[in-house]
């Protein structure tokens, strides 16, 4: 009888440590990193559980960093790391440059080819102003469907070869996928080519030109989501966005926030 009972509290430790086991396995290819195949077609995605808290991404910031992506901060550090895409000119980015000055804020602008040969002094003033100029592709495509590197390191080094025309200077060695649109492939590439890959953790619907949120909108999705480490992203291209700015930014100066920018992240991830 006792050997008898020996023996099932064997199965039964056998059979948890097998279940913890694979339990492990299947949090890690679960959580780690959510992106298994490097053809399948991702895109970046966001689930915000609690106003105030950073949100879960459909990547880790651990799995990211694995190929120096980013999408997040400190999440223990009242910080902003402010980006804007800028996939044309809208009329708007003067009046959010304006803005930015009048705080001392240093935010990232990711542009376009187009952007570039069209609105070269707005790139120039963005260099000025001490703002990071990041590169978003030459052409904004789907990424994701860019498997091999020759193509994929043409989108970048074409915006590359132009901004040094346009600017004189070496751009900064910051992308953003168009669209959020990604695969593993591509992280890696993108870290090959010497870059860093930077996502977002707060966002909003703001890119429609024809249908811009009202200030009322814009501010219920941009301050209750705010949380330690926000990499924000806006577009350049939103009216609303360059008519709130001010007052967006003094609500989180007045929530005690302060900006840093793309420099200050990567460095701080780095260590």
């Amino acid at each position: 009888m006792i050997i008898c009972v020996k023996k099932k509290n064997i199965r039964i430790v056998l059979f948890c440590a097998v279940f913890l086991f694979v339990g492990m396995f299947v949090y890690e290819a679960m959580f780690n990193f959510s992106v298994t195949v490097s053809t399948e077609i991702t895109n970046w995605g966001l689930s915000f559980r609690e106003n105030g808290k950073p949100p879960v991404g459909n990547a880790t910031a651990k799995a990211l960093k694995e190929y120096n992506a980013y999408y997040v901060g400190d999440t223990d550090e009242k910080v902003i790391y402010l980006t804007f895409d800028a996939g044309y000119e809208n009329g708007c980015t003067p009046a959010i440059l304006d803005t930015l000055k009048k705080h001392d804020v240093k935010a990232a602008f990711f542009i376009v080819g187009h952007y570039l040969e069209e609105e070269p002094e707005l790139v120039k003033r963005m260099i000025e102003e001490g703002h990071i100029v990041g590169n978003h592709t030459y052409s904004h495509p789907d990424m994701s469907k860019i498997s091999d590197k020759k193509s994929f390191d043409k989108e970048l080094t074409s915006l590359e070869e132009m901004y040094k025309q346009v600017t004189g200077q070496d751009m900064q060695k910051y992308y953003r996928p168009p669209q959020g649109k990604f695969n593993e492939d591509n992280l890696s590439m993108a870290n090959d080519m010497g870059y860093k890959t930077v996502f977002w953790s707060l966002a909003y619907v703001d890119w429609y030109k024809d249908k811009q949120p009202t200030k009322e909108q814009a501010f219920e999705k941009l301050l209750p989501r705010m949380h330690p480490g926000a990499v924000v992203l806006l577009h350049s291209t939103s009216k609303t966005n360059a008519e709130i700015l001010d007052e967006l930014l003094t609500k989180w100066e007045e929530a005690g926030y302060t900006f840093k920018t793309l420099n200050d992240l990567t460095n701080a991830r780095e260590q």
